[in-house]
C-alpha cells in the first residue's frame, strides 16, 4: 500500500465517527437525504449516498432522528430532523470531540522534534 493510499485510509476511518456527529448538528434544521449529502459536502465531510442512507436509517430507529414525508412536490422526499434524544447525544459527542481535540493538541508534534 502507498503512502498516500494509506493516508486515505487512515482519513476515512477518522471522519466515519464525525459524519454521525455532523448529521446530528446538519439535521437541527430538516433536511432530506440528497440536500444533506450536499451540505455534508460543504462543510468538508464528503459522504456517498451508500453510507448516508444507511446512516440516516439507523440514527432514525435508534431514536436520534425523526422524519416525516413531504408530498407537497412532484417527487416526495421523506424529511429528516434532529430529536431531542439526538440533540443530547449530538451535544455530548461535540463535547467530547472538542475534548479529543485538545488533547491531540497536547500531544508533542512529529515536525517540531527534527
Amino acid at each position: 500500500m502507498s503512502e498516500a493510499e494509506a493516508l486515505e485510509t487512515h482519513l476515512q476511518e477518522l471522519r466515519r465517527g464525525t459524519v454521525v456527529l455532523a448529521c446530528l448538528r446538519l439535521l437541527e434544521a430538516p433536511g432530506y437525504g440528497y440536500g444533506l449529502l450536499e451540505e455534508l459536502g460543504e462543510h468538508g465531510f464528503s459522504t456517498d449516498a451508500n453510507t448516508l442512507y444507511p446512516l440516516l436509517r439507523r440514527l432514525e430507529k435508534q431514536g436520534h432522528l425523526t422524519s416525516e414525508w413531504n408530498t407537497d412536490e412532484s417527487r416526495p422526499r421523506k424529511f429528516y430532523r434532529t430529536s431531542a434524544a439526538g440533540s443530547r447525544l449530538a451535544a455530548s459527542l461535540t463535547e467530547d470531540f472538542r475534548a479529543i481535540a485538545a488533547a491531540i493538541d497536547a500531544l508533542p508534534d512529529s515536525r517540531d522534534q527534527h
